[in-house]
């Protein structure tokens, strides 16, 4: 059964919480996602929890990481990260655990199918994206992308392949997508810009997911700007360069 378009929901971007800014009351009953606007890991939660209609249920908490709170350490979560999710009196943090725990714990469309064979690939797919993928992309920024990333993105393409019924991962829209989704976004508008490699070429597959999800408001309304993502790798590039440029033996008096 085909998932169906969750509500269009308007939802204004609240201006991020800051080093000066007071905790929210937290464990007062109020469920509350606290994400960056620009993190893709706590992308993943805001797409999920756009996709099952919770915009109503879920509060938005935006935190600014470049001048983060320190309460977001001291009282929501230990690691200062985001996201984290404030649910019936606990924290719970992970980008992975939490687009599971969403879909699980709260009312909504399902975005994880019961065929097992569906749910088994899923599984590896999901142990993929941060175990594999993100990271071959990332380190490759440092080297030939066009050549280090090849066999990634084909993994990609070949999965889409998998299942027949649907322009998806597993067919119909699950977590795979929004587990995946954040960084192709990233990846595709930086490596085009910078590299000049644009990442859909050869790979149709690939290229018909990312427009079925560009036709997504629940998806399309989490996106990053562009040019912040361009300067955003661009900062990560040359700081790799320096960290590469410095002696190890340098690197470990630091």
């Amino acid at each position: 059964m085909a998932l169906s378009p969750p509500k269009i929901f308007v939802e204004d971007r609240q201006v991020p919480l800051d080093a000066t800014s007071d905790p929210p009351a937290l464990f007062d009953g109020t469920t509350r996602l606290y994400i960056s606007y620009t993190c893709p890991f706590a992308q993943r939660v805001w797409i999920t929890r756009n996709l099952k209609g919770l915009q109503d249920e879920i509060k938005l908490v935006p935190i600014d990481l470049s001048n983060r709170p320190a309460w977001l350490k001291e009282k929501v979560n230990p690691a200062n990260k985001v996201p984290a999710l404030e649910h019936n009196g606990k924290i719970t943090g992970e980008s992975l655990d939490l687009i599971k725990y969403v879909d699980s714990n709260f009312d909504g469309p399902s975005l994880y199918p019961e065929d097992s064979a569906k749910r088994e690939f899923g599984e590896e797919l999901l142990k993929y994206v941060d175990e594999t993928f993100v990271k071959t992309v990332f380190g490759s920024f440092k080297g030939d992308p066009v050549k280090e990333t090849a066999s990634a993105f084909d993994h990609v393409e070949n999965a889409l392949k998998k299942f027949d019924d649907g322009p998806f991962f597993l067919g119909e829209l699950s977590l795979v997508d929004i587990a995946y989704i954040p960084f192709i976004e990233r990846f595709q508008v930086f490596l085009d810009e910078v590299f000049k490699y644009e990442i859909i070429i050869g790979r149709p597959n690939l290229a018909a997911w990312i427009e079925q999800m560009n036709k997504m408001v629940a998806y399309t309304q989490t996106k990053t700007d562009s040019e912040y993502v361009v300067n955003y790798f661009k900062k990560f590039m040359a700081l790799q360069f320096c960290l590469n440029s410095i002696p190890v033996n340098v690197l470990k008096q630091n």
